[in-house]
């Protein structure tokens, strides 16, 4: 009996190492040191760093090659493994830095995977992962919102057009030019400047920007905020759910287990007490 529970028990030891704190944070000190070397690398060394630098990489190459095999070899269901995005996504830049730098057609792109293994620390870390899930759940509600913004930005710098083109053609030339001030504007990058510009033929021209930096700066960034935030705690609200739903399935288990082991016992002392 013991034999036929020895894989079982391997599995989920393996399991447990996948899930382990220190082997996670061995990831993510590897990924770390990734992100070094590749900083590194934009720097005038020695020849010998150089070569220090390469061996280093390709032992880094290495090790996340093995890290994908392994989490993938203790997959319960390794079908479903590459339809989780994270793993994809892992997988997908584990294999693009198996390419060779010294091929000139792909070296542009082995290197750009290789600066995207920096974001495997998303992916590892469950914390980060819960925020770049909720935020791109959030698009959708996100886009509402900029597409308003949008629309008041051309609104916005129609007006200013109209108004304004006689006083700076640069910024206030056509439509376009204005959506770009307008950004300037949003983005507190010397807006007074444009603003007294525009005041000394107009005086009353600073409702004009001062509405428009209410919409912009404190209603819609505002409502984005909010919209992300909704979506973060209706993300929390599903983890907790889901947390307690596991906690629940795990405890009925453990009773049926429980419950099968006295049924067990009873039919023992049963056949024992029938055979005396």
């Amino acid at each position: 009996m013991s034999s036929e529970l020895s894989p079982t028990n391997g599995f989920e030891q393996l399991r447990r190492i996948e899930t382990s704190k220190v082997f996670q944070g061995a990831v993510i000190a590897i990924i770390i040191l990734s992100a070094l070397t590749i900083g590194a690398k934009t720097y005038d060394m020695p020849p010998l760093v150089e070569q220090v630098l390469s061996v280093l990489d390709s032992a880094i190459t290495l090790f996340f090659l093995i890290e994908i095999l392994f989490r993938f070899s203790v997959c319960a269901d390794k079908k479903r493994f590459l339809l989780d995005g994270w793993n994809l996504f892992d997988t997908l830049v584990v294999i693009g830095s198996l390419i060779p730098l010294d091929n000139s057609e792909a070296v542009l792109l082995g290197r750009l995977l290789r600066v995207f293994r920096v974001l495997r620390l998303v992916s590892v870390v469950p914390e980060l992962r819960f925020l770049i899930n909720s935020l791109l759940k959030a698009i959708p509600r996100m886009g509402y919102i900029a597409l308003l913004m949008f629309i008041i930005f051309y609104i916005y710098a129609a007006m200013g057009s109209m108004f304004f083109a006689n006083v700076d053609e640069n910024l206030w030339g056509d439509v376009a030019i204005a959506m770009l001030t307008l950004f300037r504007v949003a983005t507190f990058e010397d807006w007074t400047d444009v603003m007294y510009a525009t005041m000394e033929q107009y005086p009353l021209s600073w409702i004009y920007y001062l509405t428009f930096i209410f919409l912009t700066a404190f209603v819609f960034l505002n409502m984005m905020i909010g919209a992300i935030l909704e979506v973060m705690s209706e993300e929390q609200n599903a983890k907790q759910a889901q947390q307690a739903h596991d906690e629940r399935d795990e405890i009925t288990r453990q009773l049926r287990a429980v419950q099968q082991q006295l049924q067990e016992l009873t039919r023992e002392v049963a056949e024992n007490s029938r055979g005396r």
